[in-house]
């Protein structure tokens, strides 16, 4: 009889201290591992926690969408191309930027651009926006990147950056000055110091084609 119990025992208890394999639902298990293999125990925890937040925004609405997107990406460490890829300019994947935990104003935005597309957001509603940033209390403009979301077709975007965290509209950011946006499907010129845009034609962004090929 003890050695029956004796057996359940062990047999429960090897049980628990099996590793508990992760279920995932943006990412498959073959890509996660091979991230893990690259990059190390860190990414894959990372990703882990990726997976997990679109999971959990898949059914809210879209601008609890662009806030959880936003708030999660945001917390990675920021550091420039040079330094990071030893490149003047780098465009990292979204696996690229989570895998190595770092990266600059274009790793954000094009992120949280994937990510909101596999969380249903149309690619019309979201554009990857060049603008110059002018810096507080300087006359200096910076080149920089942030996403941009149109609720409805020309209405005035929310803009999400990894500098000013907090989501706002476009027209409460008199920091940044629209120069050029662009998704998977074109490219527009800001007219009218940002206030519209004109379209003129595909998006042919050299530095696009080459993360395409990365992803």
């Amino acid at each position: 009889m003890k050695n029956k119990f004796l057996l359940s025992f062990l047999i429960i208890l090897s049980l628990s201290i099996q590793p508990t394999a992760k279920s995932t639902f943006f990412i498959s298990e073959n890509k996660l591992n091979t991230i893990s293999k690259k990059y190390g125990n860190k990414a894959y925890k990372r990703i882990i926690l990726w997976d997990s937040l679109l999971n959990k925004s898949k059914n809210l609405s879209a601008l609890k969408k662009l806030k959880n997107v936003n708030d999660f990406f945001n917390k990675i460490r920021y550091k420039r191309d040079k330094a990071h890829w030893k490149k003047k300019d780098y465009w990292a994947s979204p696996f690229e930027f989570m895998g190595t935990g770092a990266g600059d104003c274009e790793d954000y935005a094009i992120a949280k651009y994937f990510s909101l597309r596999k969380l249903g957001i149309s690619d019309n509603k979201l554009r990857i926006t060049y603008v110059k940033l002018l810096r507080r209390r300087t006359k200096y403009e910076e080149a920089h990147m942030v996403l941009t979301y149109f609720h409805k077709e020309n209405s005035t975007p929310i803009v999400l950056d990894n500098v000013n965290k907090k989501l706002k509209l476009a027209s409460k950011r008199r920091d940044l000055k629209p120069i050029y946006s662009f998704n998977a499907n074109g490219l527009w010129q800001a007219k009218n110091k940002g206030k519209t845009s004109l379209k003129v034609g595909k998006n042919n962004l050299k530095h696009w084609k080459s993360l395409m090929k990365r992803i």
